[in-house]
């Protein structure tokens, strides 16, 4: 197959993958009504209605049958250890969505899949790029790697609390790597991402705008999503290594730091939530709503105000991690890190300014009150 080819099958892949997950998820809700599979509203959801959360079903599907017509097989050996590793982390998402898991069990299917596209696909990292001037070794690197892959995969379910958001932040993610990829030839890595962009697309209809078949992702489809986008991380990384980087059109000199800037939005949301909850006495595991979005939303945003103000921020990280890339490792690691916190602590300052400031009215209006009364 050549080149031009294969760049015309990319949109397709992304056109196949919407019209099926589109066309399924009418579907899934009718099977959801039937046997009773909602999420039901609780203090820790912002629904107050009960909502399918099968949306990951669909977008799984829609992924799985565009990827295995659309990617050469041969070309590409790792693939059935990705395509198993995915099957794993569908089995603990969808088991989640209708019976509810242990979070112990969750973790340990999540590591399962790790070693399948790690040890087995040789999905793995290599190059720290300078990074503190550290080179990891292979079992070190592969320790590593499986930590990436399930920190990723657990910031996507922790990002995906109102409508949009996980869904906008994958597309930008995925589109921001591929186009990246897209430039130097690498065509495996768009395909995958087009398959995953249409079905997101579809999702986001129904999640976002349908108001009589709407529908959650649930975990499996933040698993999924996150898994996927952990892979692309990676490879992204592992290209732009000094050994592959002489042979690359657009050469990335702190591919982990623009990495992180494509990833800003999982990436910071889940280390602020996980360092409030240790610092308050909590495991970083229980549920609260201490994340960004919830705050936004406490400032009186609507849910696609929320999606879409997190995902212009995230656009404005991948320019400056893309304009900085040559800044040096460490320097745009920790630029991007202090820049990613401060911009994820506005909503809570300004959500502090407002109630000091109507606690202080409401003592003015308390003492104007005496001063009548007397």
């Amino acid at each position: 197959m050549n080149e031009l080819t294969i760049q015309l099958l990319i949109p397709f892949a992304a056109f196949l993958s919407f019209i099926v997950v589109f066309l399924s998820i009418p579907t899934i809700l009718r099977v959801a009504k039937m046997k009773n599979l909602f999420d039901e509203p609780n203090k820790r959801t912002v629904h107050r209605v009960k909502i399918p959360t099968l949306g990951g079903m669909a977008i799984f599907i829609g992924f799985i049958f565009t990827y295995s017509l659309f990617v050469d097989w041969f070309e590409f050996p790792h693939i059935p250890f990705l395509t198993a590793s995915l099957v794993v982390i569908f089995a603990i998402g969808i088991k989640d969505d209708i019976l509810a898991t242990a979070p112990m069990v969750k973790l340990g299917g999540q590591i399962l899949a790790a070693l399948i596209i790690v040890g087995l696909g040789q999905v793995v990292l290599t190059d720290f790029h300078g990074f503190f001037g550290i080179q990891p070794n292979p079992f070190w690197g592969t320790v590593f790697t499986i930590f990436t892959i399930i920190f990723l995969v657990n910031g996507f379910n922790l990002i995906d609390g109102i409508d949009g958001l996980a869904a906008i932040t994958g597309i930008i993610t995925l589109l921001s790597f591929s186009i990246w990829f897209f430039i130097n030839g690498e065509y495996h890595i768009p395909v995958l991402s087009a398959a995953l962009i249409g079905g997101l697309l579809a999702f986001a209809y129904y999640n976002i705008f349908s108001k009589r078949q709407k529908i959650f992702m649930g975990d499996t489809g933040s698993l999924v999503l996150g898994f996927l986008v952990s892979v692309v991380a990676i490879r992204f990384s592992e290209l732009n290594t000094t050994a592959h980087r002489p042979l690359l059109e657009y050469q990335m000199n702190s591919a982990p730091a623009v990495a992180m800037a494509i990833l800003i939005v999982p990436f910071i949301d889940t280390v602020r939530v996980f360092f409030l909850r240790v610092a308050q006495g909590n495991s970083p595991f229980t549920a609260d709503k201490n994340h960004i979005h919830h705050r936004m939303l406490a400032l009186g945003f609507t849910h696609l105000q929320v999606s879409l103000i997190i995902g212009a921020v995230n656009i404005a990280f991948v320019i400056l991690g893309y304009s900085l890339r040559n800044l040096g490792m460490l320097k745009l690691t920790i630029l991007i890190f202090v820049f990613g916190m401060t911009v994820a602590y506005i909503p809570s300052w300004v959500l502090y300014y407002k109630k000091r400031h109507l606690i202080r009215r409401l003592k003015q209006i308390k003492n104007k009150g005496k001063m009548f009364i007397f």
